[in-house]
């Protein structure tokens, strides 16, 4: 298997044609070309333009249905082998579609992907749809074509066999590339998630922002422990205090050719937690094998930025890695301490094992007090209660403008990475009190644990528009299944940057 650049995950060429596929099929070297169509649910399996392709490869379509049965259920595939120099192509790969909606055609996709791993030549006949649907099935296929990369013989791995080449049949050009771009975003990500924290940690971290930052062109800032310590950042001081592995803040910026004074400013923050122990009120065993994804709202804030000047993201971005290793140590930050976060305002710790919120407050309040940012965004692997009221296919998210939710609810339907509204419960603040602080960063006494965790990040935003996602369910995967792999999902990666590719 090919080295793998964590940065720039290994996927296959893509192109779009809308040419004759008789032309396209003869073109190719025959030996190792897949042809993929879709079959969908109903009395006609078929669509016209896939009649056609199949009868351009020498395929009979009603005697495919009638010899292989092929499932409709879409992501279900059927691969058809041929015989060499029969035909036009060496296998067809029949995947449902469904109903053929985006939804569908965005696990079909990933049905392909798996189906053709390995592949020299992939030729993908879309069906019609919009260019959401068609944007769904490249997403589709690339994230199911990956693989977790593995570290082997002192390098890092690709995790699948890469498919070679990929042509998409009647999708616009503009729409396939902007499709790969999202999806090789949400590559970028899972790989960062899925690194193993003996090799990830703050600084290590930091380095990948700064290569983030040379090869997309932005301009990056990082804050070592002397000069988060000089600058007033006692939530991120505190949390990475137990830890030979300091702490470190990372900011990133992003400016759109032609941008002014009057260009929305979106400042998005990222839960970077490298390793999470629990601290001094330490987790179970089984509860720390998936802490290595607990910096998922981090690599996914600095996947966004990477993908922002490709995508010609119209708006300024400003991406804040709040990093942190929380470990149980002799300095480990205790119970009970008072913390003195970015701008003044203190914290009275209720529990160790909330540390995400406590490096979110300084990045939030830093973003208020110096970005001057329209709205502010963070994403955080952050509440057990979040996965529990949710489970793992899809994310509260809580805002402080019903407009701002509404657009990330939308872009995260268009992305397939489903929010859900939760309420800003104002009369569970008081739960948040403190005898020797300004506020107790846990609120023990009324449950709901997903809501009073964003009642206290919610202090340190000021009257800036402001939304939060807690992605601790749909932020992991436990199978290798649709698009997902297992461990790291990357969610909320496609959804912010269609959000930013909406923004004016």
């Amino acid at each position: 298997m090919p080295s793998e650049d964590l940065l720039s995950p290994s996927i296959a060429t893509w192109t779009a044609s809308d040419g004759p596929l008789s032309d396209l099929l003869a073109d190719r070297d025959a030996s190792d070309l897949v042809l993929a169509v879709g079959v969908l649910s109903g009395a006609e399996p078929w669509d016209p333009r896939t009649r056609d392709a199949l009868a351009s490869a020498g395929f009979d379509a009603d005697e495919i249905l009638e010899t292989h049965e092929p499932a409709t259920t879409a992501g279900a595939s059927t691969t058809v082998r041929m015989p060499r120099g029969e035909l036009a192509v060496r296998a067809l790969v029949l995947v449902g579609l469904g109903e053929g909606s985006s939804a569908d055609l965005r696990i079909a996709g990933a049905g392909v992907g798996r189906a053709a791993r390995g592949r020299r030549d992939v030729v993908l006949v879309a069906p019609p749809s919009d260019e959401v649907g068609h944007a769904a099935l490249v997403e589709g296929t690339v994230l199911g074509g990956w693989g977790p990369a593995r570290f082997s013989g002192g390098a890092w791995q690709s995790g699948a066999e890469v498919t070679g080449a990929v042509t998409v049949v009647d999708v616009e050009a503009d729409v396939v590339e902007r499709a790969v771009r999202r999806a090789v975003a949400t590559l970028t990500a899972r790989n960062l998630a899925n690194t193993p924290s003996n090799i990830k940690n703050p600084a290590w971290m930091a380095k990948q922002a700064r290569t983030v930052a040379r090869r997309a062109g932005l301009d990056v800032r990082v804050w070592d422990e002397k000069a988060l310590g000089a600058g007033g950042f006692g939530g991120l001081l505190a949390v990475g205090g137990g830890s030979a592995s300091p702490p470190r803040l990372v900011q990133l910026d992003y400016v759109p050719e032609g941008a002014g004074s009057e260009t929305t400013h979106v400042v998005l923050v990222g839960k970077g937690i490298t390793f999470d122990s629990g601290g001094l009120q330490v987790k179970p065993p089984d509860g720390m094998l998936a802490m290595k994804t607990d910096m998922s709202g981090s690599a996914i804030v600095l996947s966004v930025l990477a993908a922002c000047r490709d995508l010609d993201v119209p708006v300024r971005v400003t991406g804040l890695l709040a990093l942190a290793e929380n470990m149980v140590g002799g300095s480990a930050y205790r119970p009970g301490d008072v913390i003195t976060h970015f701008g003044g305002t203190t914290s009275e710790v209720g529990n160790t094992d909330a540390e995400g919120r406590i490096v979110l407050a300084d990045a939030l309040a830093y973003a208020d007090a110096e970005l001057n940012p329209d709205v502010v965004v963070d994403i955080a692997t952050l509440t057990g209660a979040a996965r529990v009221a949710l489970a793992r296919a899809m994310a509260p998210v809580y805002a402080t403008d019903d407009a701002l939710s509404s657009q990330l609810r939308a872009a995260g339907e268009t992305a397939g990475e489903t929010l859900w509204p939760f309420p800003l419960v104002r009369a569970y603040r008081r739960a948040l009190e403190s005898d020797v602080a300004d506020i107790n960063h846990i609120g023990p006494s009324v449950g709901g644990g997903s809501i009073t965790a964003a009642l206290f990040l919610s202090e340190f935003v000021g009257t800036r528009r402001w939304a939060h996602l807690d992605i601790a369910g749909p932020g992991r995967s436990d199978v290798d299944s649709g698009v997902h792999g297992k461990g790291g999902t990357g969610f909320g990666t496609r959804l912010l940057l269609r959000w930013l590719e909406g923004l004016r």
